[in-house]
């Protein structure tokens, strides 16, 4: 592929390989195994001296154009697939780490995200220590020897706030770690870490990577020397990404840059709606000028995205009421679907987190965070209008 093409092109062009019979649109590749020539050749791909495929758990032409295409959105080299956007995240942390090291991470995570350096990494000898997504400083103080990896989710789930990706960057190589980000709320269309010094990006491609809703999957991004131990584990451990959820990624990626600058049109205008609202306390969008890392995000995004919090007065009955007064919104965790979606964060996605560690990421009662979809905005703003006026 033309390396100068721009990112609409490589969205739709890159990675597609054809089999015999030249079809046009992607082919799905829907085996477990694959069958060789002869017992020579057999013995050589199960060596690595002979390219070609053994096993859709260790390889698959579809996921391969997959890896390809994602990695040239993203500036990688390199792309591993997953099965979700959590295997990613573990899939990272299993093959970079062993007992002794430490992460330094953000408290403002996906409370998956949290419950995974929080419970399971201990278990194998990993230590964490969380530390507020935008302040550098307590990052730097929680540094140790054994520090390999700092870990930050930017914009965070679900308060949107902006890590600084550079000086993260700097202050990781300085210590002689990595940094990896997560990348699934702005995707490539918005952000792309690696420019900016990160060494590793992850992604959920469950969300805008699809953009639909349909399936899951997931990514890790980076060098290709980087991400070998990465690639043990997945073919090691198995979560890897199906064929048809891999065609069905692959489509997606074709319309990212579209649907990702309509999100963010869509975001932008409800967010203001939302800050001149009497019902409506406080507002997190990257793209306010009342956003406390406004600037930032300016610098480091080319659009606000989707992911719109919003706190309203009158504590969890109030939010409860709002998502309950909804007649065409969907009611779920889930996000970057075309729909737009509308949850309550201390009950659901942080819900197993503790009151202390829902307060350290900022998740209050009254909090509600939006995704908003690509519905007409007069719609969207309606059907919140009906529970937010009886706030008032």
């Amino acid at each position: 592929m033309e390396p100068d093409f721009d990112l609409e092109t490589l969205a739709i062009r890159t990675g597609t390989v054809r089999s015999e019979f030249g079809e046009h649109s992607e082919a799905m590749f829907l085996t477990s195994s694959f069958v060789f020539g002869s017992a020579a050749e057999a013995a050589a791909r199960f060596a690595g001296e002979e390219p070609g495929y053994i096993y859709s758990r260790v390889g698959n032409p579809g996921v391969a154009m997959f890896e390809t295409r994602l990695a040239a959105l993203e500036g990688a080299e390199r792309c591993l697939a997953t099965a979700s956007g959590m295997s990613a995240i573990l899939a990272t942390l299993m093959g970079l780490l062993s007992a002794g090291d430490h992460i330094v991470a953000s408290q403002s995570l996906f409370g998956s995200t949290i419950q995974l350096l929080n419970q399971v990494m201990p278990r194998f000898g990993v230590q964490v220590t969380l530390v507020p997504a935008t302040d550098i400083a307590r990052w730097r103080m929680a540094l140790r020897p054994e520090t390999r990896l700092l870990f930050v989710e930017s914009p965070s789930n679900p308060l949107t706030e902006i890590s600084d990706i550079r000086a993260l960057s700097e202050l990781a190589h300085d210590a002689g770690a990595l940094l990896v980000v997560d990348n699934s709320f702005c995707s490539p269309a918005l952000q792309r870490p690696l420019q900016l010094g990160a060494d590793i990006v992850v992604h959920s491609a469950t969300k805008y990577l699809d953009g639909q809703g349909r399936v899951l999957g997931g990514a890790v991004l980076g060098g290709h020397e980087r991400l070998n131990p990465v690639q043990t584990f997945l073919r090691t451990a198995g979560p890897s990404l199906s064929p048809f959820n891999a065609w069905v990624l692959l489509k997606g990626l074709e319309t990212l840059k579209l649907r990702m600058d309509a999100h963010s049109a869509h975001g932008i205008a409800m967010a203001r709606w939302l800050e001149e609202h009497p019902a409506v306390e406080r507002v997190w969008y990257p793209w306010l000028p009342s956003h406390p890392q406004h600037a930032l995000a300016m610098r480091q995004q080319t659009g606000g995205g989707a992911m719109v919090a919003f706190e309203v007065r009158g504590g969890r009955d109030a939010a409860w009421h709002v998502i309950d007064s909804t007649r065409m919104i969907s009611i779920t965790a889930n996000l970057g679907d075309t729909k737009t979606t509308i949850t309550h964060p201390a009950t659901t996605t942080h819900g197993r987190l503790t009151p202390q560690q829902r307060a350290d990421a900022g998740v209050g009662d009254g909090l509600l965070r939006m995704a908003v979809g690509l519905e007409s905005v007069r719609d969207i703003q309606d059907d919140l209008a009906r529970g937010l006026g009886a706030l008032i």
